[in-house]
């Protein structure tokens, strides 16, 4: 299939990107590079230098390459920059998925993968592990965006037909995550394993978080186009993640020790609590799995090798 990913130079969509070219797609990848790095791409994938805002270039782009498949992970994903900016936040989330929406069904996608998050969508005090028929609650304009991208989507599919469905993912780490730029807190501590220093953790540390290696979210979006151009499943929102919680100093010492670090020496130090951050968060994966035909998700303790290994090797 000739797939289209938007944000594949980042880090989740440079990893789809690999599994696409894998399996013989022929992918176009459109990115800002604004986080995105060239140098997280398969030589095989062809780069646009494009923003996802800009309709008119996104409607060129579709028109011309044809895609089956379109993958939408292009996005502003900082929570914090989010509650210091939510107009960009907005434009980006909203606009720029609106953007892409328009973009695929103006050029024949036989599917459309739009992704987006779990726990900033379901809020605080939501029963755990979160199930998708759960109301959303938002706590930070990043959770409202994606919740709102979620519903334009779902009108596309009722008002256009476009064969389209939404993924919320839980905290997504694994190789590429760079530690810079917003990225997520078990690259950061990696990080710090990696140079000699202590992990920082913002509150008391006893905030849960549902961690998700990102070949299962590969594997997610993989499915969820096979099973759209197949015919099947528009419309629909399934969670990615394990169903496991872990608080932020558990994942700590566990990275401690995947990094063969004295617990006394990688003991995390403690500063004020960051606004907008939910207090727990873990994802019911069980029905995007069962429709899917996904296998179990990888294991913590199983990622964070694999994760370890790579922030080891990197210059």
């Amino acid at each position: 299939m000739r797939a289209l990913v938007t944000g594949g130079a980042g880090f989740i969509g440079s990893t789809l990107v690999g599994a696409l070219i894998a399996r013989g797609d022929e992918v176009l990848v459109v990115d800002d590079l604004s986080a995105g790095k060239r140098e997280n791409l398969d030589p095989a994938a062809r780069l646009i230098e494009a923003d996802i805002r800009d309709t008119g270039r996104m409607a060129v782009i579709a028109a011309e390459f044809r895609p089956d498949a379109v993958y939408h992970l292009a996005a502003q994903i900082d929570v914090r920059t989010s509650m210091a900016d939510p107009l960009h936040d907005a434009s980006v989330n909203v606009l720029g998925t609106l953007s892409v929406l328009q973009a695929a069904r103006d050029a024949g996608a036989r599917a459309v993968v739009v992704c987006s998050t779990g726990g900033a969508i379901y809020g605080d005090g939501a029963p755990l592990p979160t199930t998708e028929d759960e109301p959303p609650e938002p706590e930070s304009p990043y959770g409202l965006g994606k919740l709102a991208a979620e519903r334009y989507t779902r009108f596309f599919v009722r008002a256009h037909g476009l064969p389209a469905l939404v993924l919320r993912f839980a905290n997504v780490y694994g190789p590429r995550q760079h530690p810079a730029g917003g990225a997520g807190v078990v690259s950061l501590f990696c990080d710090r394993a990696r140079t000699g220093g202590r992990p920082t953790v913002f509150g008391d540390g006893g905030q849960t978080r549902d961690f998700l290696y990102v070949g299962d979210v590969a594997r997610a979006a993989l499915a969820s186009a096979d099973r759209l151009a197949a015919g099947e499943l528009a419309g629909e929102v399934f969670n990615v993640g394990t169903g496991t919680e872990s608080t932020i100093t558990e994942l700590a010492a566990t990275i401690g020790r995947v990094a063969g670090l004295d617990a006394d020496a990688f003991a995390p130090e403690f500063e004020a609590a960051r606004p907008g951050e939910l207090r727990r968060s873990c994802l019911d994966p069980s029905r995007g799995l069962a429709a899917l035909g996904l296998p179990a998700p990888t294991t913590l303790a199983v990622g964070l090798a694999a994760t370890w290994t790579w922030h080891t090797r990197r210059s």
